[in-house]
């Protein structure tokens, strides 16, 4: 039973720390909720920093989890623009940048990644830009907006899906664009090279230039402005602004200083937690992207950088840390829009785990859903352009079933009917 005069700390201000200071009070949690942020905005979501925001098809307010009064309503304490720089866990306290020591009874450890950098000549010149945050979004936003008014070019490193969705956002405002990607194809290692071609195809259509296998070595400048960005095999592009999009590493800092149990970068890094989201301190749980949880249904340990991790791990946690039943078990997901295609991908198949692609539909018309498969077992699903066929692509996945390649492949065949 739930004390009400525990305290229970939540450090980080993005989805998974507010959803979970939410999930407390609306599992009647009386005791004190804090929620620390080293931002000074409320808590806010992310995806719409490279789609609808970026493109100014959302205002401001929209991308924040809670009205700014929501907190203060549901007394939920918030430190907004401090950062927590140590956690004594034999004292059961978090250090704030300010000093300020808070006690806690159960912790969260919400901190989300932040983006990896390059270590190059010219990457302190103005215009070069990376996009994790708010006024990221809004600096880059604003670049866009002056090199589609003045001809101007962005080079992108790398073809995630963070570079895919900038790069269609700048050829929307009238930038020349061109992405520099290490791979032989966009979204390589999440797609593989049969559907990482549609991507660059698609891009390409629409004004995009790719160099693949390459990166950049060197960005030129002069009075301290991007003039060009070079490549390691001697390819110079013109550029007047930069966006470094190569991932994301997990902010770990505070979980290793504290001495709890981390994974290898090798397999993706994070923070070890188990199915509760519960790490090696039983009174202290990560969730969102920092955490790397045991996942029941992949039989293996996983970390996922998406908004529907964000979105139910924050809660999951949360019910953990009032002592619940908690096995986090969603299958990971997420969606991307760029210029007219829509897409929604289930399940982790990353390149040379699977060794079958199968796909129903028209590809051509980018009209179509792509299975991954391994030993006949669907292990992950994309659907483009085509809708509410996530709930059945996710229970083939969860059913672990072998199906038949023809039947997966044929449209008129019922996707529910291949689920036992």
């Amino acid at each position: 039973m739930v004390d009400a005069d525990q305290t229970f700390v939540i450090v980080g201000g993005g989805l998974a720390g507010a959803k979970a200071a939410e999930t407390l009070r609306s599992e009647g949690f009386n005791g004190r909720v804090i929620l620390i942020c080293d931002e000074r905005e409320h808590p806010y979501e992310r995806p719409p920093l490279s789609k609808g925001y970026l493109l100014g098809k959302q205002d401001r307010d929209s991308v924040f989890v809670h009205e700014a009064s929501w907190y203060a309503q549901n007394d939920v304490e918030l430190h907004l623009g401090q950062p927590v720089t140590a956690v004594d866990r034999e004292a059961r306290t978090v250090r704030l940048g300010d000093g300020t020591v808070i006690r806690y009874d159960k912790l969260l450890l919400a901190t989300g990644a932040e983006p990896r950098r390059l270590d190059i000549p010219g990457i302190d010149l103005a215009g070069i830009h990376h996009l994790r945050r708010l006024g990221h979004s809004e600096r880059l936003r604003d670049e866009l907006k002056t090199l589609g008014r003045d001809n101007g070019h962005l080079v992108i490193a790398g073809a995630g899906w963070i570079g895919l969705e900038v790069a269609a956002a700048a050829r929307s405002y009238g930038a020349e664009v061109t992405v520099v990607e290490a791979d032989p194809t966009p979204l390589y290692r999440v797609l593989g090279p049969e559907l990482g071609q549609l991507f660059s195809d698609l891009h390409s259509e629409h004004g995009v230039r790719f160099h693949f296998g390459a990166r950049l070595t060197e960005i030129t400048g002069q009075d301290g402005m991007v003039l060009a960005a070079r490549t390691d095999d001697g390819e110079e592009h013109p550029a007047h602004a930069v966006l470094v999009a190569i991932g994301a590493a997990p902010r770990t800092a505070l979980a290793e200083n504290s001495g709890l149990a981390l994974v290898d970068r090798a397999d993706g890094g994070g923070i070890a937690v188990d199915e509760a989201l519960r790490t090696s301190d039983p009174d202290i749980f990560a969730a969102g992207d920092v955490a790397a949880p045991h996942h029941p249904s992949l039989r293996r340990r996983i970390r996922v950088e998406h908004w529907a991790n964000a979105l139910n791990g924050g809660p999951a946690a949360a019910r953990a840390m009032l002592g619940k039943h908690v096995s986090y078990d969603r299958i990971p997901y997420f969606f991307s829009d760029q210029y007219d295609l829509g897409m929604e991908y289930s399940g982790w198949a990353p390149a040379g785990s699977y060794d079958q692609v199968i796909c129903r539909g028209d590809v051509g018309k980018r009209e179509f859903i792509a299975f991954w498969l391994r030993e006949g077992r669907v292990v992950a699903g994309m659907n483009v352009n085509v809708w509410d066929v996530t709930d059945p692509i996710q229970k083939l996945i969860r059913s672990r079933a072998q199906v038949d390649p023809e039947a997966l492949a044929d449209p008129s065949v019922a996707l529910e009917s291949l689920i036992p």
